[in-house]
């Protein structure tokens, strides 16, 4: 059986499923209660009060969890493929050599394309999705009787989400393994669970079956959740937020007709434009073997050319590996591109020294993909969004500086007493919503949101994306809204870009794109976010 949990960000999911294996971190404490399991090799246990050696046991080898966050679960220093060979050559005794070749056999199952580089690559080296499809590799090698998959969707694109979700069914099925699958989407939900338990509060609120849930809800809360969801077919002013549905259900959507999208984008399109970019490439070289002097290149951004214009949102989607994180960083110079030009206000940003980047910088901000990697853990997350004022010299005081960061915090729906503590007392959807904070602390005019909203749920994404959308409004901000979540695209954006490959395979507004695509690519991916 498969059980799926839903409920908001902080609402105690993930906390849930650490407790089964005694993985919750100070000062978090398991106070009472029991789990009882009934283990093939130990007999019925109680894993609260189990020893720590049989508990080492049974971690990974009969109980396995997929992270929500595949940055910080994965080492660093150590080729991923090194550490899913670890697993097998502990859990399962296999030698050296077959524990490399059974990895390349998960690497390929996961859809990872070339295993073998895969398997070289340290984690720095892959994109969001490519590093949790290696964890979810890692969590299926030793053949675990029980699954707890902690969001193993959530920055994958919707065709490698499909054929993950594909597998991890096959997998139960042929293996009569159990699975705890908890996200926050209720679209995977549908295509993953038998049953279903509604958290809110730490509280479960709703239990049943999956179309007892879906079609038949009877907490109000359940019925807040499903009502959230991004629409494909029309676009709507705002994104429908839980708070709103629970205050008049009677609420509807303002729709935005496909005649007023394209009289904004026509103002949009008629200034100069903000940033232009033209024939922008950016490569890496990798090494053929570990053993070998000769290179080759991964292109991964491969001779772009594009505009941005002044206020408006360019949504850019494609799978996961396409290049759309790359791209992003070679505009503002995280990462060299290696030909090509680049011009924000028909300045030349590749002919900029570096402390004249610096200062250009409180301008252009980017809000990253993986929010635990990108938070210091030993500064609290109010010294976090103070530093970038600091730095740049904002506000006179560090009073004025403190008022304005949990200003901060509050606009983003976090409170004044979080200003004092440290990242990894947060969960994954309220450590996004500090770094929504922390690029807005500097008042930028251009933001890169690299998946600012895939780990967040419906309704606390509703409530992000009304805030930039609406702060869009007030300071004429413009974004570069990166995401595999077409949905979300759809409302977000006036312009898609499509990338494969590295490539842009097909660009226009965003109402045309959706109702007449034109390249298989695109057509495939609104084909499976219509499933």
């Amino acid at each position: 059986m498969i059980l799926g949990i839903v409920g908001e960000s902080g609402s105690g999911k993930t906390l849930s499923a650490r407790a089964i294996l005694k993985l919750i971190q100070p000062p978090g404490l398991i106070q009472s209660g029991s789990i009882s399991y009934h283990s093939p090799q130990f007999g019925t246990i109680d894993l609260l009060q189990a020893p720590s050696k049989l508990l080492q046991k049974i971690r990974g080898q009969e109980i396995s969890m997929i992270f929500q966050e595949p940055g910080s679960s994965l080492n660093p220093v150590f080729r991923c493929g090194t550490q899913v060979r670890e697993v097998l050559q502990l859990h399962l005794k296999l030698s050296k050599q077959a524990a490399k070749i059974r990895s390349l056999e998960l690497f390929e199952e996961v859809g990872l394309q070339e295993p073998l580089r895969m398997f070289q690559a340290y984690p720095h080296q892959l994109s969001g999705g490519q590093k949790q499809r290696v964890m979810i590799a890692m969590a299926m090698a030793t053949q675990p009787e029980i699954l707890i998959a902690d969001e193993p969707t959530t920055s994958l694109d919707v065709g490698i989400q499909a054929k993950i979700i594909e597998l991890l069914r096959e997998l139960q099925r042929n293996r009569q393994m159990s699975m705890i699958f908890i996200t926050h989407d209720l679209g995977v939900l549908a295509k993953m669970a038998d049953e279903v338990a509604v958290m809110q509060a730490g509280k479960l609120v709703e239990t049943g079956t999956l179309d007892q849930i879906l079609t038949h809800p009877q907490h109000p809360y359940t019925q807040a959740l499903l009502a959230c969801r991004p629409q494909l077919e029309e676009k709507y002013h705002r994104f429908i937020a839980l708070a709103d549905f629970v205050q008049d259900e009677k609420t509807e959507p303002k729709i935005i007709s496909s005649a007023q999208q394209k009289s904004r984008l026509a103002q949009l399109t008629a200034q100069e434009p903000l940033w232009e970019i033209k024939d922008i490439a950016t490569y890496f070289k990798l090494r053929k073997s570990p053993l070998s002097f000769q290179h080759r290149l991964i292109k991964a951004v491969d001779g772009l050319s594009f505009q941005i214009f002044p206020g408006e949102t360019l949504g850019l989607i494609g799978e996961s590996g396409s290049g759309k994180t790359t791209l992003g960083r070679s505009m503002l110079r995280l990462l060299e591109p290696q030909k090509g030009e680049i011009f924000y206000r028909q300045q030349s940003l590749l002919q900029l020294s570096q402390q004249e980047l610096r200062k250009l910088r409180k301008d252009i901000q980017i809000i990253f993909q993986d929010p635990f990697s990108s938070l210091n853990p030993r500064i609290t997350i109010g010294k976090a969004i103070q530093e970038p004022m600091r730095v740049h010299g904002l506000y006179d005081s560090e009073s004025q500086r403190k008022k304005q960061t949990i200003a901060l915090l509050e606009r983003v729906g976090l409170q004044e007493t979080h200003y004092d503590r440290y990242p990894h007392a947060f969960s994954g959807g309220e450590r996004q919503r500090i770094c929504i904070a922390r690029a807005l602390a500097l008042a930028p005019q251009f933001i890169i949101c690299d998946e600012c909203a895939s780990s967040l749920d419906v309704s606390v994404q509703a409530q992000i994306l009304n805030l930039l959308k609406d702060l869009q409004d007030e300071k004429e901000l413009t974004y570069l809204f990166i995401s595999h979540d077409l949905r979300v695209v759809r409302q977000m954006s006036d312009r898609i870009m499509v990338m494969k490959a590295g490539k842009i395979v097909e660009i226009g507004d965003t109402d045309s794109l959706i109702k007449s695509p034109q390249h298989p690519y695109t057509q495939q991916l609104i084909e499976e976010a219509r499933n």
